[in-house]
């Protein structure tokens, strides 16, 4: 735990900075703790440390943590990983919002599932093929299809730019994202990771997404099926 709360101090403090030298106010930009692969305790010790929003990238793995984290008080769950359509009603049983919607066809199936659930368009920002997400060319119709759902709310856009140990070179994606989700008239962007949230922030991110700057490396496991 003392490494916990000491990790989380260092990240508010690359927070504090970042946003000083954006002219943005610390406190509009949200933590999102990563804790895929980690184990429910670790949802507790980060809940009991303040953190309130928890991000998973598979819809099997969460459901086995689910039971021992749903009594945390205004602790919310985000699905950050690529879904199929055909796992959505699971997504929104256990999940508060989807950040990972990238076709009119699981925005529709997202709101079939008959239950409210925020969510956010992924953006494809880099050419990698393994990369999930909408082309911006794409993005209108599933704007259009995401507010068309009266069980959806849509707050904004999420991205994974290409992989760089060089955080800099992630800085036009990030601003593209920004001037895509003004566009657009979405305020949440969720991009930045434990590497190069800082230039997200100067960007204009409202949600960074960490994991190793809280929680340490992961172990190298098999992803679950989804």
């Amino acid at each position: 735990m003392e490494s916990l709360a000491e990790n989380l101090s260092n990240v508010r403090e690359r927070i504090q900075s970042a946003a000083a030298r954006a002219g943005r106010a610390p406190e509009h930009i949200t933590i999102l703790a990563v804790t895929k692969v980690f184990p429910a305790r670790m949802i507790r010790d980060a809940w009991d440390l303040g953190l309130r929003e928890f991000g998973e990238n598979y819809v099997q793995e969460f459901e086995a943590k689910a039971p021992l984290v749903q009594d945390l008080a205004g602790a919310r769950f985000h699905l950050i990983g690529h879904l199929q359509s055909n796992k959505a009603r699971r997504a929104v049983d256990l999940f508060q919002v989807v950040q990972t919607v990238d076709s009119p066809k699981l925005a529709r199936r997202l709101n079939e599932a008959g239950r409210k659930v925020e969510v956010m368009i992924e953006v494809k920002t880099s050419g990698e093929e393994s990369k999930s997400g909408l082309s911006e060319t794409d993005l209108g119709a599933a704007v259009e299809a995401a507010r068309a759902c009266p069980n959806l709310t849509l707050t904004g856009l999420m991205t994974v730019p290409e992989w760089t140990d060089q955080a800099e070179r992630s800085r036009a994606a990030f601003a593209h994202l920004r001037e895509l989700g003004a566009r657009y008239n979405l305020p949440k962007l969720s991009m930045g990771m434990s590497h190069d949230f800082e230039v997200a922030i100067e960007e204009g991110s409202t949600m960074i997404r960490v994991g190793t700057a809280l929680f340490g490396r992961r172990r190298p496991l098999a992803p679950p099926q989804t």
